[in-house]
């Protein structure tokens, strides 16, 4: 669901920048609130953007010989309230941009927009819907598997009206070439039919088990946490010495090809198998550790590396926010 630079116009990567900051701006401000009831929110928020940093390196794969993954947006908004897991999303996705180039630089806001707005406040508001008739855990399983599906209906809409508003004279795509017709029941079909259903399973086993053994971290309840890294950081070092199982899913995510990929797939399709000129000449970035690995280092090694240095990456923007807060404060 990352989608990458130059499959959206630059006219579509800014206006969902555009729509991505005022709810930037609100939940900044929500969760400075929050913070003043429960202090432990800022790691909590770094938690939680390691939590989905690390699920989404397991990738699995889907119908149609590629892969899909979970993203853990809903679970976070349980735990941490829909405007807190809107910032930890927001970090996971920047890192994952700028240090492993996954996801465009450009279509930071796309995937924002999708994962960690769409996905966190359809999930959280399913959930609150179920709890209200007195069925919590099924309102998290709906919710996770509604939310990762309104996101990747999100994005194939995105990818899909590209050649209806960026063409040549002659009609021919500029970006993504895919119309509504391919790219949303592609979207749909991995998520519908496999993701969603790990997203929703994820999301009530972890919520039931916070919620016996350690409700305080919930985001309704009143107290302050007090057993945050007793019960995450274990977890989020499994996830990250595990992190290479997601190499056993060979392929790459739909829409998320390099321009030899999407003359392969336009071929299949049957459609004009040329690369867009905004694809070929388009954005170049490239990360410093792209794909999550490093030149001459076995890819299983590469991969927990990379889970490693994220979460030192986290760590220290945590550490950051949490002293600049406490500064502001007194």
């Amino acid at each position: 669901m990352h989608i990458p630079d130059n499959y959206l116009s630059p006219t579509t990567c800014a206006a969902l920048v555009a729509a991505m900051a005022p709810v930037w701006t609100v939940s900044l401000k929500k969760v400075r609130v929050q913070i003043e009831a429960k202090k432990a929110t800022v790691p909590l928020i770094g938690v939680g953007a390691a939590f989905a940093f690390l699920i989404m390196m397991f990738n699995v794969p889907v119908p149609g010989g590629t892969t899909a993954h979970a993203v853990g947006a809903t679970l976070l908004a349980i735990l941490l309230g829909p405007w807190a897991a809107c910032l930890s999303i927001s970090i996971a996705l920047l890192l994952q941009a700028f240090v492993f180039g996954d996801g465009g630089i450009l279509a930071y806001g796309a995937n924002v927009f999708n994962m960690g707005f769409i996905m966190p406040f359809v999930g959280y508001s399913l959930f609150m819907l179920g709890k209200r008739f007195k069925h919590p855990k099924l309102g998290a399983f709906v919710g996770g598997y509604f939310g990762i599906n309104f996101a990747a209906l999100a994005a194939g809409v995105e990818l899909g009206i590209q050649p209806l508003i960026a063409h040549t004279a002659s009609g021919q795509p500029l970006y993504s070439p895919y119309p509504l017709s391919i790219s949303v029941p592609a979207m749909l079909s991995a998520h519908m039919l496999v993701v969603g259903w790990i997203e929703a399973v994820v999301t009530v086993l972890v919520y039931q088990f916070v919620q016996k053994s350690a409700p305080d971290e919930l985001y309704e309840t009143p107290n302050e946490p007090s057993r945050v890294g007793r019960i995450w950081l274990p977890l989020l070092g499994v996830m990250a010495f595990l992190s290479p199982l997601g190499l056993l899913a060979s392929g790459d995510a739909w829409g998320e090809w390099d321009t030899a990929g999407v003359v392969a797939q336009l071929k299949a399709n049957h459609m004009h198998a040329a690369v867009p000129r905004g694809m070929a000449h388009g954005m170049d970035f490239h990360a410093l550790l792209a794909d999550y690995g490093l030149s001459g280092i076995p890819a299983p090694v590469g991969y927990v590396l990379s889970a490693a240095t994220a979460l030192i990456l986290i760590g220290i923007i945590v550490k950051i926010v949490g002293a600049r807060h406490a500064k502001v404060v007194s």
